[in-house]
């Protein structure tokens, strides 16, 4: 294969906070608004809008798949679904299926985290207009507009039982990653080694070691997720004990 298909690195180089990595980052949060302006007119579109949603999330991933197939690059050492993002794409394809507040339970906190992670820091290798460039980016993008689109369209909110349920979720997968890793020799979930390309993880010490610091770090950036869900029920419930003071007070 050739041009933006082909599998040529140096054709296409990727850098971290040039141009086109700060425009996937605009379209990030500019997308992120408009679900919020247009959540009511979105409601009444529901099934299409999540079957679009569901179909562009599949294709993007069964066509990198493909590309990968044809280009003699495909190997289980690192396409298996055991990657954070792999997982919560899966996570995200059963939701717009499903719309299971279990699913999104999970998802949000372990979906939100790893892609808003992978779109601030990309391992990456392949740069615009390359396919790889568009297929990471939309496809990590949608994991957090799918959990967005679930919190504003359909009104679903994060709980802290929820945060405990992702927790271990995600250390079953760490598990099956790390069983992966010594069977096909790959990195999944990075328990093997710190990307290539600078991360947060570049900060968390050595290996071993900055498993515990990832742990610790996922724990506290759940509660952060939680954290505005909390603050709005404390001032809802605040606001209504104060009505009901009111209305108790006019009835007297």
């Amino acid at each position: 294969m050739s041009g933006v298909f082909s599998h040529d690195y140096k054709a296409f180089p990727f850098m971290v906070f040039s141009a086109s990595h700060i425009a996937m980052v605009v379209l990030f949060a500019a997308a992120a608004v408009l679900l919020f302006i247009f959540r009511k007119g979105l409601y009444r579109l529901d099934h299409k809008f999540r079957l679009y949603m569901f179909l562009l999330l599949f294709t993007l991933e069964l066509f990198y798949h493909l590309w990968l197939y044809h280009g003699g690059k495909w190997d289980l050492s690192f396409t298996l679904p055991l990657q954070l993002c792999s997982i919560s794409l899966v996570l995200c394809l059963l939701l717009l299926a499903s719309k299971s507040k279990t699913v999104f339970q999970i998802v949000y906190y372990i979906g939100v985290t790893g892609a808003l992670m992978a779109i601030l820091t990309p391992e990456m290798f392949l740069g615009f207009p390359h396919f790889r460039y568009f297929q990471f980016f939309i496809t990590h993008n949608l994991i957090v507009w799918t959990c967005l689109y679930f919190v504003f369209v359909h009104q679903f909110r994060p709980t802290g039982k929820g945060l405990f349920q992702a927790f271990i979720f995600l250390n079953f997968c760490a598990a099956a990653a790390f069983f992966a890793n010594k069977l096909t020799g790959g990195n999944y979930m990075f328990l093997s080694r710190k990307p290539v390309n600078p991360s947060l993880i570049d900060y968390f010490g050595p290996h071993p070691y900055y498993i515990i610091t990832l742990e610790i770090a996922a724990l506290f950036l759940f509660l952060l997720l939680l954290l505005p869900f909390k603050m709005i029920g404390k001032d809802k419930a605040g606001k209504e004990r104060r009505n009901l003071h009111e209305t108790c007070k006019n009835r007297n």
